[in-house]
């Protein structure tokens, strides 16, 4: 058997946007709402519960699961754009990214809250994606790509800079500063863990590196 290879005349392998990956989990988001919102029981139990080992899934369950719509609709902008932004770097580097956020981010409101809090919402990906696109600046390796994060940068900032830091800093009832805290550490340690991934030159990145 012969293998194939592509010619000059073969069509390119599909490339999904780069806003895909965020759309698509904060569909699930939404499913997930509505499906809660219909059904008996709620859905919010499932969430990270502080002290609580047995909660360990709600790791992966809680950033679908919202407290109520608003606490949905709030999140949904921000986390399509500043998703959007980290899936630039290809489809691979979102899930990392995302990956590394969630398990960092899980331990403030694991640990750093009073016992039996239950803690869901997709904020704490949010911060994690704000901090890993600023870390982006310094940490990139080709000063195109410093170039492109710095302005990225700017862009973030003016947009949800004042929010971000009212976030971490609230400290009001429902809010969870714990979770927005320990995200944005996690978006700082997955900035500097996938730094210097070797070029591919196969990649499909729009950036040009490694997803």
């Amino acid at each position: 058997m012969r293998a194939h290879e592509l010619s000059p005349a073969d069509p390119k392998p599909r490339r999904w946007p780069a806003v895909f990956p965020p759309a698509a989990m904060l569909a699930v988001m939404w499913l997930v709402e509505i499906f809660d919102r219909i059904l008996p029981g709620q859905w919010e139990r499932f969430g990270i519960r502080a002290w609580d080992f047995s909660s360990l899934p709600g790791i992966v369950l809680a950033p679908l699961l919202h407290s109520d719509w608003n606490h949905l609709i709030g999140n949904s902008l921000p986390f399509l754009v500043l998703g959007a932004l980290v899936a630039l770097e290809g489809a691979r580097r979102f899930w990392l990214v995302t990956l590394i956020v969630a398990l960092i981010g899980a331990l403030g409101p694991l640990f750093l809250t009073a016992p039996g809090t239950i803690t869901v919402g997709a904020s704490g990906l949010v911060f994690g994606y704000f901090a890993y696109l600023l870390t982006r600046v310094f940490v990139a390796r080709e000063m195109r790509h410093r170039l492109l994060f710095g302005v990225i940068a700017v862009v973030i900032v003016l947009l949800y800079g004042g929010a971000m830091l009212t976030g971490i800093f609230a400290a009001g009832a429902g809010v969870s500063w714990q979770g927005h805290l320990t995200g944005a550490f996690g978006g700082l340690a997955a900035a500097l863990v996938l730094r210097d991934r070797p070029r591919d030159p196969q990649s499909s990145s729009p950036l040009g590196g490694r997803a």
